[in-house]
């Protein structure tokens, strides 16, 4: 049973590429569709890998893909800060498809809403600084809450999470 779920951006294009489909379990594209990767989520139970070295599992968080669900929002290429987010920045439509999905998978897996449950990979990078994930700045910046600061995005988000999983998850 995953124990947590790790919100990204893709840092690509409103579809996911071959890298997406091998690094996410879920993907939010720029319409607001749920895609599923390669690998289910019971994958990444137990993290494994082949003879050769690759990865059996999703692979989306250093130090912290065993246990977790990895959901990207298949936007953000060229994001450089605030100022200049690139050609694919997250649509309004798309970030509530992302809340409305990590809501039902909150239900679906009993999954309670905490920072340690469900978080940024920014977040994950802050609280496990050993870790490959250390740096990271997705999500650091929603375009379309451009007012929320970074420090406050996994909070913006959760209460977002809480919201569809109170009025709008059966």
């Amino acid at each position: 049973m995953p124990k947590r779920i790790i919100i990204h951006w893709s840092a690509g294009a409103y579809n996911p590429n071959s890298v997406d489909f091998q690094h996410y379990h879920i993907m939010i594209t720029g319409d607001g569709l749920t895609i599923e990767g390669k690998f289910p989520i019971s994958a990444n139970e137990v993290c494994k890998e082949d003879s050769k070295g690759n990865a059996l599992y999703a692979a989306h968080t250093g130090g912290g893909n065993t246990g977790s669900i990895g959901l990207a929002y298949c936007a953000m290429a060229g994001y450089k800060n605030p100022q200049n987010v690139g050609a694919y920045p997250i649509k309004p439509a798309q970030l509530e498809a992302g809340f409305f999905k990590v809501a039902q998978l909150c239900k679906q897996y009993n999954i309670p809403i905490t920072k340690e449950t469900v978080l940024t990979h920014y977040e994950f990078g802050k609280t496990h600084p050993k870790t490959s994930s250390k740096g990271k700045i997705d999500i650091t910046y929603l375009p379309s809450y451009p007012t929320v600061p970074a420090a406050e995005v996994g909070d913006f988000i959760r209460s977002k999470v809480a919201w569809y999983l109170k009025n709008k998850v059966s």
